[in-house]
């Protein structure tokens, strides 16, 4: 069973335009509303693969009774936290060409007691759990600590950790040694502050954050494919897509599918890569069946192109 923790979750309404038009009215041509949070999307994306997943949440007013309907309909378990403040929503503007605009809301505000709470709650529903995915920004309340406690907590509890976050809160988890971590390449590249303009130069980042404590590094490169670093060695991988219809969600859906495929080796980045394709290839942010994949379409090296430049990282 594969458990999710997403501190700040949300309600997140997509609506495809043909295209943008500044102080203008736009017309959708369709509308989702799907349950939201980077958590919350991995769940989501275990439980269209077939495999059970509960997700840990603050829940608040009718946007979060609403938001645990749907995970429900989805078979997604959720385990809530009540808190005072309200769920946030989210507005996405989905264009043809897969451009995506989004309106973040910034939530609710969390106190030491709600947010003492999620930390309880997480260490209570850890036993029978093969991971744990720690997954997203933090609300407004815990400090950037917040991540390193539950770190901690949850090995105590014998479950493995996938943390995805950045800035301060993924700096200040390293020391509790997170079993693997999920920045994108501007994530690591803030994380040690410096540009990272080739593969070699993510490769050495990810090996630097390593000795800080991450057990494995799982990183995003945008249309450059994924690379993990590990103690089992450095796998490159790409799965072309040329029909994107929305990035929404693709990142989740790509950690859901390593920590399925067991979260170790180039056999979990394979599995990792052939899911993010597939949500690309969704509206919205619609998670992708097994039906979706097309693990034809990867390919993995154990040598990756040190050399190869990347675009604005």
């Amino acid at each position: 069973m594969i458990l999710t923790v997403t501190p700040n979750p949300s309600l997140d309404r997509t609506y495809g335009v043909p295209a943008q038009a500044r102080g203008r009215v736009l017309r959708a041509d369709g509308e989702r509303v799907d349950p939201g949070g980077e958590g919350v999307n991995v769940s989501r994306a275990v439980a269209a693969a077939g495999v059970r997943t509960t997700a840990v949440l603050p829940l608040g007013g009718a946007p979060g009774v609403l938001l645990a309907e749907l995970l429900g309909a989805q078979g997604v378990d959720v385990t809530a936290v009540s808190i005072a403040g309200q769920t946030r929503s989210n507005i996405a503007l989905a264009e043809p060409d897969g451009t995506l605009t989004r309106i973040d809301s910034p939530g609710p505000e969390l106190s030491r007691e709600e947010s003492a709470l999620l930390l309880d709650t997480v260490r209570s529903c850890a036993a029978d759990v093969a991971w744990i995915a720690c997954c997203g920004s933090l609300p407004r309340g815990p400090g950037p600590e917040w991540y390193a406690e539950l770190v901690h907590r949850a090995h105590a509890a014998g479950a493995r950790i996938a943390l995805d976050t950045s800035g301060p809160a993924l700096r200040a988890a390293l020391a509790a040694r997170p079993d693997v971590i999920k920045p994108d390449a501007a994530e690591l590249a803030a994380a040690v502050g410096r540009p990272l303009p080739t593969v070699g130069d993510v490769v050495k980042a990810a090996e630097e954050l390593r000795t800080l404590g991450a057990g494995a590094v799982l990183t995003s490169l945008g249309r450059d494919g994924r690379l993990l670093v590990s103690a089992e060695g450095t796998f490159y991988g790409t799965a072309p897509t040329q029909a994107v219809r929305s990035n929404a969600g693709a990142d989740d859906a790509s950690l859901a599918g390593f920590l399925i495929a067991g979260g170790t080796g180039w056999e979990a980045l394979a599995s990792a890569l052939a899911h993010g394709a597939a949500a690309a290839r969704l509206p919205g942010s619609a998670m992708p069946t097994p039906a979706d994949l097309r693990p034809d379409r990867v390919h993995i090296t154990r040598n990756p192109p040190l050399d190869l430049p990347l675009d604005g990282f």
